[in-house]
C-alpha cells in the first residue's frame, strides 16, 4: 500500500503555500492528488519566486524553485481554463469521480468560476469541500485577502517571539501558511471519516488565524485563564538556569530541559565541575536558583565555554534522565542521525534536478507508511492522462479542446 489515503483522489486547485501544501501532505499519505492549474500562467509559485517576488533572505539558483517543488510533490498536474464553460464541464465531471476539492483562494473566486461547494455538490453529493483561508468563515475580515505575513501578525505569534523590548518579530516566512494546510489536511481527513460513517460530503475551513492560535494553544489558553500573557523571555534572566540553552566553546549551543532541577542539581553540578555550588546559599534549592538566576547562568555561561558541545554531550548523557539535546541550524538536519533514522528526510530522483532532498512524512503508520513519490509536475504535465483515463474524454475530444484553448 502507497498509504492510509490510497484510493482517495483530490483535486488540488490550489495556489502559493497554504493550500498546495495541504495537498503535498494528503498526496505524501497515499491519496491520488491532482493539481488544477489556470491555462494561463499556472500557480503563481511557479513564477514569482524566480521573478523575486517570493520573499527569501539567501540568494538561490533559480532554476532550483523550492518554492514550487516543495508544496507540489506527490500530484499530477493538469491546465484548464476555467472561464470556459468546456473547462468547468471538465470539472465536473472530475469530480464526479473524486472524494475531495481543495482550494484556497478567496470564497468569491470560487463561486463566480462555477465552482464552489453549492454547484460541485449536485455533481458529487459525497464531495468533500476544503477551504483554506485567512481568518476563517465569518467576521469583517471573512473575505479579506490574506498571505503568510499577515497571518503572523494577526495571530499574536509576533509578539511572543524574540527578546524584550525588540518590535514585533517574525518568526520565518511561510509558518502560518504551512500550519494552515496541515490544520485544512487534518479537517478534510476528519470529513472523510465522518462521509464514511454517516454518507454525507460537506465543506470544511481552516484558517491562517485560526491554526496559528491553535499552534500556541499553550500561551493563548495562559491568556485566556489567567488574563495574563507570558512574556518574552530573555534567556540570560531564564528564571529555571536549568531550562536553558547554553553556547559551547566551539560555537555550537546545546538546550537543557530540566524543569524539575532539584532532581538534578547535585549530578549536574558533579558532571559540570562545580561541586562547590550544591550546597551553595544562593543555588542549593529550586526557589534560590531562581531568585539568583542571573548569577547562575553567568557561571554556566563560562564554564560551558570551556568545552566543545559534544563533550558536554557526551558527560551530561552519562545520566540517562538528563534532558538536553542540541540546537539545530536547518543546514543541519540532514546529517542528524536522529532525522536519518526516522526519514523525515527524504530523497526523490527529480528529473530535472537529479537526486534532491524533501521534507519526509512526518508520521509514521506501522502497515500502511507514506512516502514522497513523485516530484512537483510539469505545467499541464498530466492533463491528457486525466481527462483520458479518468474523465472519459477520446484523443479527438481532447485535442479538440486543446485547439479551443480550454486546456494547455
Amino acid at each position: 500500500m502507497s498509504g492510509p489515503l490510497e484510493g482517495i483522489r483530490v483535486i488540488d486547485w490550489t495556489i502559493h503555500q497554504q493550500g498546495p501544501i495541504c495537498g503535498a501532505l494528503l498526496g505524501s499519505l497515499g491519496a491520488e492528488v491532482i493539481k488544477l492549474e489556470n491555462r494561463a500562467g499556472g500557480d503563481p509559485g511557479r513564477a514569482e519566486y524566480e521573478q523575486n517576488v517570493v520573499p527569501t533572505t539567501v540568494e538561490v539558483p533559480t532554476e532550483k524553485n523550492f518554492y514550487w517543488e516543495g508544496h507540489n510533490y506527490n500530484k499530477k498536474g493538469i491546465a484548464i481554463d476555467l472561464k470556459k464553460q468546456k473547462g468547468r464541464e471538465i470539472v465536473y465531471r472530475l469530480v464526479a469521480k473524486s472524494d475531495v476539492f481543495l482550494t484556497n483562494f478567496r470564497r468569491d473566486v470560487p463561486k463566480r468560476l462555477g465552482v464552489d461547494y453549492e454547484t460541485l455538490c449536485r455533481y458529487n453529493p459525497r464531495i468533500i469541500f476544503g477551504l483554506g483561508s485567512g481568518f476563517g468563515p465569518k467576521g469583517p475580515d471573512a473575505n479579506s485577502p490574506c498571505f503568510d505575513f499577515t497571518g503572523m501578525g494577526r495571530c499574536g505569534i509576533m509578539w511572543a517571539v524574540g527578546e524584550p523590548d525588540m518590535p514585533p518579530s517574525v518568526p520565518e516566512i511561510g509558518l502560518a501558511d504551512q500550519m494552515a494546510g496541515t490544520m485544512l489536511a487534518l479537517a478534510i481527513i476528519a470529513a472523510l471519516v465522518a462521509r464514511d460513517r454517516l454518507g454525507i460530503g460537506q465543506e470544511v475551513e481552516a484558517s491562517q488565524l485560526g491554526s496559528m492560535m491553535w499552534l500556541q494553544g499553550h500561551d493563548v489558553n495562559c491568556c485566556f485563564v489567567t488574563g495574563m500573557e507570558f512574556p518574552r523571555k530573555d534567556r540570560r534572566k531564564a528564571k529555571i538556569p536549568l531550562w536553558n540553552h547554553y553556547q559551547c566553546g566551539d560555537g555550537e549551543w546545546l538546550i537543557l530541559g530540566m524543569l524539575q532541577s532539584d532532581r538534578y542539581w547535585s549530578r549536574f553540578c558533579r558532571i559540570m565541575g562545580i561541586p562547590e555550588l550544591e550546597n551553595d546559599p544562593r543555588f542549593h534549592s529550586h526557589a534560590r536558583r531562581q531568585e539568583n538566576c542571573q548569577e547562575l547562568i553567568q557561571i554556566l555561561d563560562k564554564i560551558f565555554l570551556t568545552k566543545p558541545r559534544e563533550e558536554w554531550l557526551r558527560l551530561l548523557r552519562q545520566e540517562p534522565d538528563f534532558i538536553v539535546s542540541i540546537i539545530n541550524r536547518i543546514s543541519d538536519l540532514p546529517h542528524d542521525p536522529q532525522v536519518v533514522a526516522n526519514e523525515y528526510i527524504t530523497e526523490l530522483n527529480h528529473p530535472r534536478l537529479g537526486p534532491t532532498k524533501f521534507l519526509g512524512v512526518p508520521v509514521h503508520f506501522s502497515k500502511t507508511p507514506g512516502a514522497v513519490r513523485l516530484p512537483a509536475p510539469e505545467f499541464g504535465q498530466h492533463t491528457d492522462e486525466v481527462l483520458r483515463d479518468i474523465c472519459g474524454y477520446s484523443p479527438e475530444e481532447i485535442e479538440e479542446l486543446r485547439r479551443e484553448e480550454v486546456i494547455a
